[in-house]
């Protein structure tokens, strides 16, 4: 989590966050608004190994830890999957701490940390991005998240995007007796307008993940983005598909096959 006092004590947390919970929403929150209040609490290991199950993180990942403390994801995510990576943290003996444990688990190659404001770091190369950071931080950072490449993977401890809901969400029972509850988003591609398809018009509405809209003359059900991935279902056939840029491929619980293209 992002370390931006020097000294606060953990026992502050309960009434930071009940300050955080409280505040602006999100186009009012600026990044200095949030930056004093954001206090130290190292994720528990067995949380950590959750966020990472959860992020599906593999070898081919870059992973970026904003607010990384003592660097356990990071090095976490080295270490027992080959991932590469960062974190970034304002207070420098964190850094230090982590870029300690880096070389004690013999990850130097591939995780990194620097002494960096969180909301000045470019997040363009993650696949994945770990935070632990309170509700007024996470929806300060929503809208550069949003802007990210479609299938990034966001994962976070204990605390929401506000009504940007998880795609998924665990409770980690054992090894851990607070804030232990690891939630993911999948950065969703934008595809709200109309497409054409062969059946008709594909007409879209989307808030985050979530789509709505119409095939033909049709409403579509269940419909959701994951990613670059689309579902949605008219009358009894599921439509299942893959977004690229301005068009959309894919097949159908009949049997057959669709195609869309963006108007």
């Amino acid at each position: 989590m992002q370390r931006l006092m020097m000294v606060l004590k953990t026992a502050l947390l309960p009434l930071v966050l009940c300050m955080a919970v409280t505040g602006a929403g999100a186009a009012d929150v600026r990044p200095s608004d949030i930056r004093p209040s954001v206090p130290y609490v190292p994720t528990p290991q067995a949380v950590v190994d959750k966020m990472l199950a959860m992020g599906r993180v593999t070898a081919q990942d870059y992973l970026i830890d904003l607010g990384s403390g003592d660097g356990r994801i990071v090095v976490t995510a080295a270490k027992k999957f080959g991932a590469r990576g960062f974190g970034v943290d304002l207070n420098p003996v964190r850094i230090d701490e982590a870029n300690d444990n880096a070389r004690r688990n013999g990850v130097v190659d591939r995780a990194a940390f620097y002494q960096r404001d969180l909301f000045e770091t470019d997040l363009s190369q993650a696949t994945v991005i770990t935070m632990y950071l309170l509700p007024r931080v996470n929806l300060a950072l929503r809208p550069k998240i949003l802007e990210l490449k479609p299938g990034t993977r966001i994962v976070t401890n204990s605390f929401t995007m506000e009504d940007w809901m998880a795609d998924e969400t665990a409770n980690v029972t054992e090894n851990c007796s607070s804030w232990c509850q690891a939630m993911l988003w999948v950065v969703p591609a934008k595809v709200a307008g109309t497409w054409q398809t062969p059946q008709g018009p594909l007409v879209l509405q989307q808030e985050f993940q979530m789509l709505n809209g119409s095939l033909g003359s049709t409403s579509i059900v269940d419909a959701k983005m994951r990613g670059e991935q689309i579902m949605f279902t008219v009358g009894t056939v599921k439509y299942t598909g893959t977004v690229s840029g301005n068009a959309m491929k894919g097949t159908t619980s009949a049997g057959g096959s669709w195609t869309a293209t963006r108007q």
